[in-house]
């Protein structure tokens, strides 16, 4: 995939989006240890950037499929690269500008997802497309490994304003770095829709296709659940439990690590059951809430870690290729910005509910819920006849 020069362009901006957008909120983490800003303005900032992120991507999905997908990713990357320095100039000064910037960085985020998926099915011939959404996720889990470390090295010589420009500096490259795509969808010569009609075709589209909506279900089911729970109650159980702050670490290094053995591995293997497979993979995320209730050693938690990352990859690249693939061009970008937003953009809506959950009812229950939902929404997904292939029904 890399000797081609226009993917190597997708991989590198898209690579750098990743980035900058995984750093933002470290960063942001890095000020408030040094008093830059304050516990409750780290908050305030990343729900304006969380807000910014679901109001960009529905946005974004009609703009990429009216116009260009490439002069939508140009766009998303300037705004977001203007936007970090501008927190950085906020800082100490005005929570006001601070939080305004980071609607605008999220926005930029939020607007990159769906114009990068539409144009990696532009850029990447069919044939190659699961190699290329598997290094394409490769990059982030590689980032997700690496990047915490060297954040924090580089913290101990610059300090937390400039990180936030070398942030716009990463969207800036995310802007500028892409090829164009090869062609150009939506409208001309002819008087566009209004907006919402554009939108509702897209969810027309996305409805044409039962085994997308059965997966995109299962997927928001299990990352509202499963991925929530254990992102509030891991820390937990590496504390009281475990004495140590170590599993912690441990088991999200072993998760990142899993998902990269799952992206070489889905990189070339193709189940003819591809869809159910994906599926039984998401499922796979069960492990990590069910291991929380259970008194065992922590390398059978790490263990599991790395079986959840496993089976994620190999339901996400899978699930975007036939994405790609099967739903109609010019309305791909509006129907992945419907994945994004239900996936996660409403991530943290479950984050929010856990929590009270587990002081109304116990940690116990709220993770038992979590696994069975975890299991039993991939397999009620897997009941649709198009699920199999994630394909349409021969």
């Amino acid at each position: 995939m890399f000797r081609s020069v226009p993917f190597l362009r997708l991989w590198t901006g898209a690579t750098a989006s990743g980035l900058a957008t995984w750093a933002l909120p470290f960063i942001l983490g890095l000020a408030v240890l040094d008093r830059s800003i304050t516990p409750v303005e780290l908050g305030f900032l990343l729900a304006a950037r969380t807000a910014g992120f679901i109001a960009a991507v529905l946005v974004a999905g009609v703009l990429a499929d009216r116009h260009s997908r490439r002069l939508v990713v140009l766009w998303a990357g300037l705004v977001a690269g203007v936007a970090a320095p501008v927190i950085a100039l906020g800082m100490g000064r005005s929570t006001a500008l601070m939080a305004a910037a980071a609607v605008c960085a999220g926005a930029g985020q939020g607007a990159c997802r769906p114009a990068f998926q539409a144009l990696t099915a532009e850029v990447v011939a069919e044939d190659q497309r699961q190699r290329a959404n598997a290094a394409m996720t490769f990059a982030v889990r590689i980032t997700t490994l690496v990047a915490p470390g060297c954040t924090a090295l580089l913290a101990a010589v610059v300090d937390t304003r400039a990180l936030l420009i070398a942030v716009g500096a990463l969207w800036l490259g995310a802007a500028l770095i892409p090829p164009p795509g090869t062609t150009r969808v939506g409208a001309s010569g002819t008087a566009r829709p209004r907006f919402t009609e554009d939108f509702r075709a897209g969810v027309r589209e996305a409805r044409r296709h039962p085994w997308f909506l059965a997966g995109l279900g299962a997927l928001t089911a299990v990352i509202a659940t499963g991925y929530s729970a254990t992102g509030v109650v891991l820390p937990l159980v590496s504390r009281d439990r475990y004495g140590s702050e170590a599993v912690l670490a441990a088991a999200l290094t072993a998760y990142t690590a899993g998902a990269l053995v799952g992206a070489v591995v889905v990189a070339r293997w193709q189940p003819r059951a591809q869809g159910w497979v994906a599926l039984a993979g998401l499922a796979c995320y069960g492990f990590a809430p069910l291991i929380l209730l259970l008194p065992v050693p922590a390398e059978i938690v790490v263990l599991a870690y790395v079986v959840a990352g496993l089976g994620i990859e190999l339901f996400n690249v899978p699930w975007f290729t036939a994405t790609q693939r099967e739903v109609a061009p010019q309305s791909l970008a509006r129907v992945s910005s419907l994945d994004f937003l239900l996936s996660y953009g409403l991530a943290p809506l479950g984050l929010s509910l856990i929590a009270p959950a587990i002081d109304a009812f116990g940690a116990e229950p709220v993770l038992i819920t979590c696994a069975v939902v975890c299991f039993a929404a991939p397999a009620v997904a897997a009941l649709v006849p198009s699920a199999r292939e994630f394909r349409a029904a021969r």
